[in-house]
This record gives structure tokens, sequence and C-alpha cells, in this order.
């Protein structure tokens, strides 16, 4: 059932989730680090545009990428090596989500409103959220960022301004989540990329019992360019 949050208030029970639209949970509240930390450790996530309430989402059946599943083509093995492309971690927060925010071919605006840039830059400074970001020739060209939560990375936006940029940078951080421990990676909604690359769709309950484990494990939080992978 869908009803508004006062600032203290916890989250409504997930399986009460709109079926219609799809896993829209509750409306209101805020985006303080404290509240979107506790939503994403119950497999919550915002998401909504200019003018309306900020909306919280479980949506079912949700889609994943394990890490040991990501499929890597031909191509884009190729332009891993043969692109110069460089991958760096947690050194341009601020230019990826602002690139992530750009109005997309054919989108007459985007859900990466001001208030929720601000909100993931304050997670960025707490060391929950990060970028890997694909550089050429001194530009950035392309990258994404998310949240780490214990050993879960919920993905939150990718962009691409040259050839397979935005995967390079994917498959930099499936390499570094792997290396740390982390099993999977929220992808949220299905979308045919992030099918190519091997994600799928899973039911929200198995993905709410594997979240569980995952979030709490004690993983301090930490800016990644700092932390040896």
């Amino acid at each position: 059932m869908l009803r508004f949050l006062a600032p203290q208030d916890p989250f409504p029970p997930v399986e009460r989730a709109l079926k219609d639209p799809n896993g829209l949970l509750c409306a209101g509240g805020d985006l303080s680090v404290e509240r979107l930390l506790a939503a994403y450790r119950r497999g919550i996530f915002p998401w909504y545009s200019d003018g309306e309430p900020i909306l919280w989402w479980s949506p079912d059946p949700r889609m994943v990428l394990f890490t040991d599943e990501l499929k890597i083509s031909r191509s884009l093995a190729k332009s891993i090596r043969n692109k110069g492309y460089e991958v760096r971690v947690d050194t341009a927060f601020d230019e990826v989500i602002e690139a992530c925010a750009a109005p997309r071919r054919g989108a007459p605006g985007t859900w990466l409103v001001p208030e929720m840039r601000r909100a993931y830059r304050r997670l960025h400074r707490a060391g929950y959220a990060h970028s890997f970001e694909t550089w050429r020739d001194g530009r950035l060209v392309g990258g994404l960022y998310g949240v780490a939560i214990g050993r879960m990375f919920f993905g939150e936006s990718m962009f691409a301004r040259a050839t397979d940029a935005s995967k390079v940078a994917l498959a930099a951080l499936v390499a570094h989540l792997r290396a740390r421990g982390f099993p999977m990676i929220d992808c949220q909604q299905r979308t045919p990329l992030l099918a190519s690359l091997g994600a799928r769709e899973i039911p929200r309950a198995e993905f709410l019992r594997r979240l569980r484990a995952l979030v709490n494990y004690p993983e301090p939080p930490a800016r990644w360019s700092d932390v040896p992978a």
C-alpha cells in the first residue's frame, strides 16, 4: 500500500509493494545518508522525477549480475585490450554522476534530479558510493557509479561517450568485486544491455534472502581508490 513517510518512520514491509507500477513501495521521507543506507539494506531504492515526491521501489523480479556470470564478448574484449582505455576508481565521482544525469537520446529529462545527485555525493564522501571511470587520452569517456554496503554492490547508472566505454568500466568493477568477495550486483530492472552482459532476473524473495547476508559483512566504508583490490 502506498503511503507517505514521516521523517522518522521505518519503511513498510517490502511485501506490500505495488504490482502496478511494479515495486512502488511508498513515497516521501528524505535522502539523508541514514535513510538511504536503511533503504538499500532492505532492497529499496529511490527513483522519481522533478515535481514528484521521493518514490521508493523494490521491483519483483529483480535484475542482478552475479560477478562470476559476466559475459565479455569478443568485441568487448578487443575494446578492453586495444582501445587505449584506462579505468580509474573514485577519482571523478562528481563528473561521473553529472554525465549519468545528462538527458539520454529521446528522453525529455532525467531521474537524477539535483537532490538525488547531492544525496549520492554525500554517500560518496561517507565512503559508500563509488565510481568506476573509463579514461582515454586524459578524457573521461565513460563510467558508472553505485553503492557498496558490506559485500553487496548496488549499481545505479552508467554512461558512455565512446564505444564500449561503460562496458569497460563494468568489467573493471566486476573484477574488483570478485577480488573483494562481492558475489552480486543489484541492477534493479531489466535492460537489453545488462542482459547481454550476463545479468538476469531473480524473484524478489530470493534477492532479499541473499541481500540480508551480504549487507551484514563487516566491510568498513572507504574510498576504493585508497584500498587495494
